[in-house]
């Protein structure tokens, strides 16, 4: 299982080069996974979020300009035992050209201990929902 969103990109997120400059592409890939932890049953907040991201990267493939719609594919690309890594790819939504790639690894977490957790069953049968797709 993948979820999807769909961006419009707006004026603010280009740059003097005329096309999206590089840090807008984190807030796109940071909505997609917010949706994705909906997806999972989480909803976003301070209370009880059991989520902390350790680490994302981008790699830009394609310009994209002011105006262009976006879709953002999220899947699981690995699970481990306290972690996960998102794959979210960005494609335009007319020619579904993929314009950047995106990863992020997202740690199980509890904030009061400070410390990483094992990924509860639950969660980690949604999460090989999403990966087996990749598989």
């Amino acid at each position: 299982m993948s979820e999807n969103i769909d961006v419009r990109v707006r004026f603010c997120e280009t740059d003097a080069l005329g096309h999206v400059n590089n840090t807008s592409y984190f807030i796109y890939l940071e909505e997609a996974r917010v949706q994705f932890f909906e997806y999972l049953g989480k909803r976003s907040g301070t209370d009880d979020w059991p989520f902390i991201l350790v680490s994302t990267k981008c790699d830009f493939i394609k310009q994209v300009y002011f105006k262009q719609e976006l879709r953002i594919e999220t899947s699981v690309k690995k699970i481990g035992s306290k972690s996960f890594t998102l794959l979210h790819l960005i494609k335009d939504s007319k020619s579904n050209d993929i314009v950047a790639e995106g990863e992020a690894t997202v740690v199980y977490f509890d904030f009061t201990k400070q410390t990483s957790e094992i990924i509860p069953d639950e969660l980690r049968i949604r999460l090989e929902e999403s990966h087996q797709l990749l598989t």
